[in-house]
């Protein structure tokens, strides 16, 4: 009989976990800061959304965001009773902290050798991305699997997650230049929101429509047509302080697909800074 490894999974703030995943032995999570202006904020558990939300709203500066030092990762490595870490971060096209954590690897490595197996994740993804994909972490380990087995199944898994979002707010991205000062006028005039989806963890507009919930409806048929197999599938949602809009967007994917869980969370600082006060993140 296969005794099941000691692992540890280990995320950045990112990762939008529940409080029961948070009190999880098993996770850990690194925080990025945040920057508004002139204030820091370190997005951890002292982390206050809506103070957040309101000098976002604010300023006239895009809010910004800083990867952990790879000190930090490196430390949580030494530090886990495992023998398999697994690391989950943010797309590397939008942050540095897939970087630091891979350099933390190559750190401990030199200093420990392979005392301890890393494998870092790039989830191509972000926000209910990341938890899909270290939930499936876990869900693996938990069923005996070896490292090498885990990693090599988590690297498909990855690869065939779909990742979409609905912007309510576009002050963010006219901020920091991905929409123009006069496109965002007249979205905004006009009441345009943004249907956006993760490519290969590039970020890219897929389609628009008058008015949030005509959004989220495009949003949910590009889903539904995207989408395989998706009763072994977790439904994971992410919002910016609208739990209620979630609501809706689970309530009307689950009338026209099936899922073996629906996985829910308020964003944290990360996804708070990209989703924006009435974000929605969708991922399965």
């Amino acid at each position: 009989m296969r005794m099941n490894m000691k692992y540890k999974i280990i995320v950045d703030s990112c990762c939008d976990l529940t409080e029961e995943l948070k009190m999880d032995q098993h996770f850990q999570v690194i925080p990025l800061t945040l920057q508004v202006g002139d204030t820091y904020m370190v997005d951890d558990e002292t982390f206050d959304q809506a103070r957040f939300l309101r000098l976002v709203d604010e300023s006239a500066e895009c809010p910004k965001s800083a990867c952990p030092s790879p000190e930090s990762f490196k430390l949580a490595y030494e530090a886990a009773d495992a023998e398999g870490i697994f690391v989950v971060t943010l797309s590397q096209h939008l942050s540095g902290t897939y970087n630091s954590a891979q350099l933390a690897k190559n750190l401990y490595e030199e200093e420990h050798g392979k005392d301890k197996k890393i494998a870092v994740f790039s989830s191509d993804s972000a926000a209910s991305g990341e938890s899909l994909i270290a939930l499936k972490i876990q869900e693996l380990c938990e069923a005996g699997l070896s490292f090498e087995e885990v990693v090599e199944q988590i690297s498909g898994f990855r690869d065939h997650m779909l990742t979409y979002f609905v912007l309510e707010n576009l002050d963010t991205l006219r901020k920091n230049g991905r929409l123009s000062g006069l496109q965002a006028l007249f979205a905004t005039a006009l009441n345009i929101k943004p249907v956006m989806a993760g490519d290969h963890g590039v970020i890219v507009k897929l389609d628009q429509a008058r008015g949030i919930n005509k959004a989220l409806n495009k949003m949910i048929d590009l889903a539904v047509k995207s989408a395989v197999n998706t009763e072994k599938k977790i439904l994971g949602i992410t919002h910016c302080n609208c739990l209620e809009r979630a609501l809706y967007v689970k309530d009307e994917i689950c009338r026209r697909l099936k899922f073996k869980d629906i996985y829910i969370v308020d964003a944290a600082g990360v996804s708070s800074m990209y989703a924006n006060e009435g974000g929605i993140v969708m991922c399965l």
